[in-house]
């Protein structure tokens, strides 16, 4: 059986080496924090010795997806994009912005949504980050 389809511009093998990293990331519910708007959920992702804050919100045509800054959070969110396919939008927050992302976030919505417009990571960019996480 061969592996499924991807829209990410990305060598068979590096793909392979995130999804298999990604089938080994640890997850727990997320320490409560700061107020988050309703529908959000909020989950750790543990790989190695990083973690990243992740938070989901939507329904079935419209759906967010918020990450830490840093390799974990771009895995989790590449492999989103590999699942799902292409976001309609792809943004960052800068760092001290929202209390529940000190460090600052990459934000991914599917359907219509908004997202921060502080920076505009390139799919490539998310990539590179990402490597990171396979150590």
């Amino acid at each position: 059986m061969s592996a499924p389809a991807t829209v990410l511009p990305i060598d068979p093998g590096l793909l392979a080496r995130y999804r298999a990293a990604g089938a080994k990331i640890a997850w727990r519910p997320a320490p409560k924090g700061p107020r988050r708007p309703p529908g959000r959920t909020a989950r750790i992702a543990h790989l190695h010795d990083e973690e990243a804050r992740v938070e989901a919100w939507g329904t079935a045509r419209r759906v967010g997806l918020a990450v830490e800054s840093g390799p974990v959070g771009a895995l989790v969110l590449l492999l989103e994009i590999d699942r799902r396919g292409l976001p309609t939008a792809l943004g960052a927050e800068n760092a001290g912005r929202d209390p529940a992302f000190p460090a600052g976030a990459i934000v991914a919505a599917w359907g219509r949504g908004a997202v921060p417009a502080d920076a505009r990571p390139r799919l490539t960019d998310l990539i590179e980050l990402a490597r990171y996480a396979l150590a």
